[in-house]
Formats: C-alpha cells, sequence, structure tokens
C-alpha cells in the first residue's frame, strides 16, 4: 500500500478499513491522454487517485465535449460510485491529464463498506459535496458568465489542480476543454496579455500574476 496513504486520505481513521484496502485493492499507473472511464462502459474499480490529474469531461452526441472538473490526489470520481451503486453505462469520460496511480478497489465492496465502515460512507459523502460544487460552478459559468470570463476561469482552475503558475497547453487543448475554437481561445488569450494578466510562450501560459 502506498506509505503515505493516511495522509491523502485523512478520512480512513479504521485500521479495519485499512487493512480490507490493502487486501483486495491493487495499485495501478496510467500514463497521460489514457482513458480511465469512457462513455458507456460499465465500471469495475473505483479509482482512489494516489497522485496525477485525472479531467472529467461530458461528451454530447455529436462527440463534442465539455471539461467538467479535475480529480487530484485523495479524491475519487463520484460519477463512478453512482454508476456502481446503480449499476448503469457511464455517462462521462476520465482522462488522465498527467501521468497517475491510483488505488483501484473493486465495486464489489462499494455497498458493503458503507453499511460497514463510517469512515468510507464520510470519505464517499465527502467527494460528493465537493463534485456538486464543481458542478454547480461549471453551470454558472456556462450560463452566466461570457467566453474570456469561462476562459480566465478555466486556466485558474486548472493551474490550481496542477499547483503551478505556468501551464502547459496548447490553445487548441484549451479549446477542446471549452468546447469552443482554437481561433478564439488565440484571440481571447491576447486580449488577456495585453491586459497584463498573463504571458504566452511556446505552448506555455504564465499565470504568476494571478495566483
Amino acid at each position: 500500500m502506498i506509505n503515505d496513504f493516511k495522509t491523502l486520505f485523512p478520512d480512513f481513521n479504521s485500521a479495519e478499513l485499512f487493512k480490507e484496502i490493502n487486501n483486495v485493492a491493487s495499485t495501478r499507473e496510467f500514463v497521460t491522454d489514457e482513458v480511465l472511464i469512457d462513455l458507456g462502459g460499465y465500471i469495475k474499480t473505483i479509482p482512489l487517485i494516489v497522485s496525477g490529474l485525472v479531467k472529467i469531461v461530458k461528451e454530447d452526441n455529436d462527440g463534442n465535449e465539455l471539461l467538467m472538473y479535475y480529480l487530484a490526489p485523495g479524491q475519487t470520481c463520484t460519477v463512478s460510485l453512482t454508476c456502481c451503486m446503480s449499476q448503469q453505462k457511464s455517462e462521462i469520460k476520465a482522462v488522465v491529464e498527467e501521468d497517475a496511480k491510483m488505488i483501484m478497489v473493486p465495486i464489489k465492496y462499494m455497498d458493503e463498506w458503507m453499511i460497514k465502515y463510517k469512515d468510507w460512507r464520510k470519505f464517499v459523502m465527502n467527494n460528493y459535496r465537493t463534485r456538486f460544487e464543481d458542478l454547480f460552478q461549471t453551470i454558472d459559468s456556462i450560463a452566466f458568465h461570457k467566453l474570456d470570463e469561462r476562459l480566465l476561469t478555466y486556466l485558474k482552475t486548472k493551474a490550481k489542480a496542477k499547483k503551478v503558475t505556468i501551464l502547459k497547453a496548447t490553445h487548441k487543448e484549451i479549446a477542446y476543454d471549452l468546447n469552443s475554437s482554437r481561433e478564439v481561445v488565440s484571440r481571447l488569450l491576447k486580449q488577456l496579455e495585453k491586459q497584463g494578466g498573463i504571458e504566452l510562450g511556446r505552448n506555455m501560459i504564465d499565470l504568476s500574476k494571478l495566483l
């Protein structure tokens, strides 16, 4: 098991739960751009993120994707928990944003641990609360903010999730996450640079003045 497991997952105080996770879970490593959970797929394991970053996106019928939120170390995908409980196919896609290490818990323990361990229930509910807050922020951004405001929020959120002040990303990648065009994103980024909020380089954006 991961040495700093208890630091990453402070809700888990039960020695019995820790022992069970150690006995039944496996540790896996994923590379950048690897699909962790695919649209329409059945979820067989619950990922507990140890390192790296995962982005959750929603896809429409035309194949356009919209970034919903990020998952960082110490978190799990609540959509996977919901799909496990309802035995439904996934309606989102989880893609590895940065090389990641995860503890994979077989779904058959989901219901059992919800009843058996209050620490597991607390962890699940805390993750649900955090993800709902993320979703409300995303909905608010789409419904009430212009694209330039959404872009700025996106850059700040991504930098915070990655714990950096300089983002490495192409304008095309940003446009894809925001369901916009590269040309529009490039124009808005140049506007932000003229306003003194950011500094642009080759496939990088310096946000140190904003963070």
